[in-house]
């Protein structure tokens, strides 16, 4: 199908547009014998939206050869930045139905397709398809996950007071020992229950878009704290030796090292989740996010707790001070 077809369609009576959660970006659902889902950049792009169009294609492409569970991608347009791909439906993880027993065995297979997933899909990949980073790495802990929470969270919408010089140097010990976990894996960077459709009762990922190589706990700890879900204490650790028993059919990895790594990237994970709620929420105006700012907080809280967290005394007393203002407030 032409681009210029696609387009020309979008505007077809049938055809139905998508509401996205944090991105600009634009979806459509055209309807047919074969579904397809459209998806252009904002209706003012920039650059990076058609770096990120371009991303989605290479990145899914080769996800889907290696046996990933994502959508096909069937077109791109590099001028318009449309990506046309497999519409996958409407069912998420997040909010699915059923029992415990059956919402516990769609996380099993979620785990096991994840881990299949960074494993394959580190198999030539490519770093070019990458429009933001080429890799997750300290300088990136810094910036986007606990640089983001202090600028986002504790200043822009709580105004909190603290020493800049004692946090950074926290920040930067903390991103300093996060990083040291081999990171040669693909890395999806947002894998949460609204970013895994079900499609015939087997998840499915997408948003795989600002995928890059980083280490395999990351995204297993963005899955368990996902303050959607707010999967109880004992699920997540059930979840965590799931997903160690599928790596270990893949490849072998020492536990202990995997439970130390997965940690450190839990508190980093963290710490980028209030970062982003608290700019799409505070600065870009989406309230749906503000709602998941209290159990995210109380999820930072509990992990800077953590007699293995005792040396970030900065971090710490932040964290409380964000879990009791949300608590009272949301």
């Amino acid at each position: 199908m032409k681009t210029a077809d696609i387009l020309s369609r979008l505007q077809a009576p049938d055809t139905v547009p998508l509401q996205a959660d944090g991105s600009a970006r634009r979806f459509f659902r055209l309807p047919g014998k074969q579904p397809l889902l459209a998806v252009l950049p904002p209706e003012h792009p920039e650059p990076k939206d058609f770096a990120e169009a371009r991303s989605m294609a290479l990145i899914g492409r080769h996800l889907y050869q290696k046996g990933a569970a994502v959508p096909e991608i069937h077109d791109w347009d590099e001028q318009s930045g449309l990506v046309l791909c497999e519409d996958l439906g409407d069912q998420r993880l997040h909010g699915a139905t059923g029992d415990a027993a059956a919402r516990l065995a769609l996380y099993e297979a979620a785990v096991t397709r994840l881990a299949q997933m960074q494993t394959a899909g580190a198999e030539g990949f490519d770093p070019d398809w990458c429009w933001d980073t080429p890799r997750y790495d300290e300088k990136l802990m810094q910036d986007r996950e606990s640089g983001y929470f202090l600028r986002a969270c504790c200043t822009d919408i709580l105004g909190l007071a603290f020493d800049q010089a004692q946090l950074a140097a926290e920040c930067q010990d903390l991103a300093r020992a996060a990083s040291a976990a081999p990171a040669c894996f693909f890395l999806h960077r947002d894998c949460q229950s609204r970013n895994i459709m079900l499609v015939q009762g087997q998840p499915c990922f997408i948003d795989f878009q600002g995928g890059r190589l980083g280490p395999l706990a990351y995204d297993l700890a963005s899955l368990l704290l996902d303050p959607y879900a707010a999967l109880p204490k004992d699920t997540q650790a059930h979840l965590l030796d799931s997903y160690l028993t599928a790596l270990h059919r893949l490849m072998p990895y020492d536990d202990a090292q995997f439970r130390h790594e997965f940690l450190l990237l839990s508190v980093q994970r963290n710490l980028q989740i209030l970062g982003a709620f608290a700019f799409l929420s505070h600065t870009r105006g989406k309230p749906f996010f503000a709602r998941f700012l209290a159990p995210a907080s109380a999820s930072l809280a509990a992990l800077l707790a953590r007699e293995e967290f005792a040396r970030y005394a900065g971090l710490r007393s932040l964290a409380r001070q964000c879990h009791q203002h949300f608590k009272q407030v949301l």
